[in-house]
């Protein structure tokens, strides 16, 4: 994770090992595999097991589910071995409390705006689009936007290009990125997964 001198970086929607590789070696802090339906970034839990097994201890491995019940999520997790879970629906606080296991990082995503991280038991709080996933940019420049208390990502529409000037404007203490480092939709670039975490690393909110 971080380690507060830099901004903490998630890589997801990751489907090959070479993907994963890429992301650990490049500096990630975390990496994404993703569980929900219908994305074409959908992987199954045997998979992704095989690629959490490539990430060493120290970069987190995160399942995204959406809209899924309690006992699918967990079911997944647990046959993944993915150390953190992110809740990308409107999922209730109740979930949180559900899902809470030892060595396990619980992540909110949302794209309302949200005072603090924790709210509803979370230890990281994700921002998003109202569109997770689709590339489209959420309005993290606005004039009224205020930043959450504590520990909380921003994402949406990020991509090597534009991350730097993200962090900065709203001093975000870490970042999420799917599509903005794909060649094509579903299909991860090298390439951009390094220039985005070294644009990322060079424009850290300290």
């Amino acid at each position: 994770m971080s380690d507060g001198k830099s901004v903490f970086v998630k890589i997801c929607g990751l489907k090959t090992p070479h993907d994963v590789d890429v992301a650990v070696e490049a500096g990630a802090d975390a990496v994404g595999f993703v569980f929900a339906p219908g994305s074409p970034r959908t992987v199954d839990a045997a998979t992704a097991r095989e690629l959490a097994a490539r990430v060493p201890d120290g970069v987190l491995t995160v399942g995204v589910f959406r809209g899924q019940s309690v006992e699918e999520v967990r079911r997944l997790a647990e046959e993944s071995g993915v150390r953190g879970v992110q809740l990308h629906g409107d999922e209730p606080s109740e979930y949180y409390a559900l899902l809470r296991a030892p060595g396990r990082t619980l992540l909110r995503a949302t794209a309302e705006h949200v005072k603090r991280c924790g709210e509803y038991g979370e230890d990281l709080l994700l921002l998003d689009a109202p569109d997770p996933g689709s590339g489209k940019p959420w309005n993290w420049g606005s004039a009224d936007f205020t930043a959450p208390e504590g520990h909380w990502l921003l994402a949406g529409g990020l991509n090597p290009g534009n991350v730097r000037e993200a962090i900065g404007t709203t001093g975000a203490w870490g970042v999420d990125v799917s599509s903005g480092v794909e060649s094509e939709r579903g299909v991860k670039s090298p390439e951009l997964i390094r220039a985005f975490i070294e644009a990322a690393r060079g424009g850290a909110h300290l």
